[in-house]
């Protein structure tokens, strides 16, 4: 399993080391990265994240490293078409703000329980207020639980308010980023093309579940990237998979009557995609079987099949990337 970012911040201050923490904050035109996106620079000079790469992030880098060990955090105003970042051919012709701010063994508690939520998939946001010479920092959780400053009641409740929300919200000297687990990425089969699945959908930030009946093509040494492989029946893992309206699911199992029943009881569930691999002669026929047997017609109408963006791909790999892509299209629509 991939460390989070704040997995990597904790680890940093438990070995006694600093470091800053980058993140866009308001983007106008074209900038290479949206709003939200991070960049954590540590003392030893190792970057994780990307804010847009280029001399853009190297400039950001430099004021990172200058950063570090003092108590402030500031704002970054770049321009895209300035020549210092225009000189390495990003030509993008808007401007971003980027808050750098430097983290301290004093932060160890809050970002230690940061990577907590993340890795237990819980709810909550992390809010940053600075303005002048304060600056505090504070996560919520769903519970109303605090991690790091203190803050009132009133304020817990406005800022919990953006627990749902995917964008990050910066106004009057305040950021709130919702603490929202990765989207959940159910992949049913285990062959090669799930192999290139796993491994490019959790480049772009899905939680990857592998899932197949067979020992030795479901684990770990050929699912490195995957958060979970599980090895269970294509039917009974229905029993206990978590649903909640915003999962993506993709079915390449090894067979027809496999992806079939897979879909049946993906077409039960509430979801954010169904999508399966198939000819579209097959496709054809199994939705048809699907409006026959009672399943919801509107649901049948919504499964993406066949799968993928149309990008005429032929091997494992670029129907990997075709099929990412079309999550993202979903995920980003």
């Amino acid at each position: 399993m991939n460390m989070n970012m704040y997995e990597i911040v904790e680890d940093y201050l438990k070995n006694g080391k600093v470091g800053a923490i980058a993140t866009v904050i308001s983007r106008n035109g074209s900038a290479p990265r949206d709003v939200g996106a991070k960049m954590f620079v540590g003392e030893d000079g190792k970057i994780y994240g990307s804010i847009g790469g280029g001399n853009l992030e190297h400039g950001v880098y430099k004021q990172a490293i200058s950063t570090m060990g003092t108590e402030k955090p500031k704002m970054i105003h770049i321009r895209m078409d300035s020549e210092e970042v225009a000189s390495d051919g990003m030509i993008c012709g808007g401007d971003i703000d980027v808050f750098l701010e430097p983290v301290h063994e004093k932060n160890l508690k809050l970002y230690s329980r940061l990577g907590e939520l993340k890795r237990m998939g819980l709810n909550g946001v992390l809010v940053t207020q600075f303005n002048g010479e304060k600056y505090l920092k504070t996560a919520v959780e769903e519970n109303t639980e605090i991690s790091g400053d203190d803050i009132s009641e009133d304020d817990k409740k406005a800022f919990l308010k953006h627990i749902r929300s995917t964008d990050l919200h910066f106004e009057d000297g305040v950021i709130i980023e919702s603490l929202h687990i990765a989207p959940l990425l159910y992949v049913f089969g285990a062959g090669h093309v799930s192999q290139f699945i796993s491994k490019v959908a959790k480049m772009v930030g899905f939680y990857v579940v592998i899932i197949d009946d067979r020992e030795e093509f479901a684990n770990e040494e050929r699912f490195p990237d995957a958060d979970e492989v599980l090895v269970e029946s294509f039917y009974d893992v229905f029993n206990h998979l978590n649903f909640t309206g915003n999962e993506y699911i993709v079915i390449v199992t090894r067979g027809h009557q496999f992806d079939r029943d897979v879909l049946i009881e993906s077409l039960k569930k509430d979801t954010k995609y169904v999508g399966m691999i198939g000819s579209r002669r097959k496709v054809k026929m199994v939705l048809k079987h699907m409006k026959e047997i009672g399943l919801d017609p509107k649901a049948v109408d919504n499964v993406y099949s066949p799968i993928g963006l149309s990008i005429n791909a032929e091997t494992p790999q670029e129907i990997a990337v075709s099929i990412v892509g079309e999550l993202v299209k979903v995920r980003r629509s």
